[in-house]
């Protein structure tokens, strides 16, 4: 990938930059950003061209990533070129410092930031790219805020852990274990989508308090997240906590954030079946199938 203002300071100018268009050297991917040689871009190809594009190509010398390229990878296609999230089709999402700049791109997600900084741009493989901790932090922000670039909270839960199994630094912020909430959600939205009784949310018993109760049928769910109930001290809490529930009569489900995330179906037919078993049937279902 090649810029305009790269190919002009090497001392190539606009009549000699068209004739290589014409004999198929280089090949237009974004107004004044070129693929040299031939036009199949791989996704890194792609990433490059469009920081190329928004960023307009190196400028000056600066030991600063960001100040040499104006513009990063970020965002969802920054969690993919850092491996924690799988390739997307769609537009590359690209972040810049300020509120404003250059018009839309087609193929290009322009994010502007005015926290962005040189901390925050590294390389990787050779292109410039928001840092995991700040590629989480992006991925978050937009989520809640319900901007551009969002990804679902399964898809965000999935990055921080994907993060965490390569050991790339995502900060106390990053790897602190605040999509507790959305699970939560997502396990209610379960609920609601195959018409399952609603269960009370957040109730103590006894010393305990358990995300979800049935209390007529006795039934707790615990929804685990990966980065809270990790590691052996927590597997040793968890099931001592659901031995003495059991011994007050509970039953005890416990569904992991990828049951919720890869398997709605399986998890809802197996609560019918559990609700059905303790009290009966309820509105919506019957007693055989």
């Amino acid at each position: 990938m090649v810029s305009a203002s790269q190919l002009r300071h090497s001392g190539i100018g606009e009549g000699a930059i068209r004739a290589r268009l014409t004999a198929g050297r280089l090949h237009r991917v974004h107004r004044g950003v070129y693929a040299v040689g031939h036009p199949a871009l791989a996704p890194e190809g792609r990433c490059f061209a469009a920081v190329l594009a928004v960023g307009g190509g190196p400028v000056g010398e600066t030991e600063s990533v960001l100040d040499y390229w104006k513009a990063a990878v970020s965002h969802r296609s920054a969690a993919s070129l850092w491996g924690l999230l799988s390739v997307a089709n769609g537009p590359v999402d690209v972040i810049a410092k300020g509120l404003g700049g250059k018009a839309k791109r087609l193929g290009v997600r322009i994010h502007r930031s005015r926290s962005l900084t040189a901390a925050d741009v590294t390389l990787r493989r050779g292109i410039p790219v928001t840092t995991p901790a700040r590629t989480i932090f992006d991925l978050r922000n937009a989520g809640s805020a319900g901007r551009p670039g969002a990804v679902p909270a399964s898809e965000l839960r999935r990055a921080i852990r994907q993060a965490d199994v390569l050991g790339l630094p995502i900060g106390e912020e990053g790897s602190r274990d605040r999509t507790r909430s959305d699970l939560e959600k997502d396990f209610l939205r379960l609920c609601g989508r195959h018409r399952l009784p609603p269960p009370e949310v957040n109730v103590r018993i006894g010393r305990y308090l358990v995300d979800f109760l049935w209390r007529e049928s006795e039934l707790v769910v615990e929804t685990d997240s990966y980065l809270y109930h990790r590691g052996k001290a927590a597997f040793q809490d968890d099931r001592g906590r659901d031995l003495d529930l059991k011994r007050l009569g509970y039953e005890v489900l416990r569904l992991s954030e990828r049951q919720l995330d890869e398997e709605p179906n399986r998890v809802a037919e197996a609560l019918t079946a559990i609700l059905c078993d303790r009290r009966g049937p309820f509105a919506g279902q019957t007693s055989s199938p």
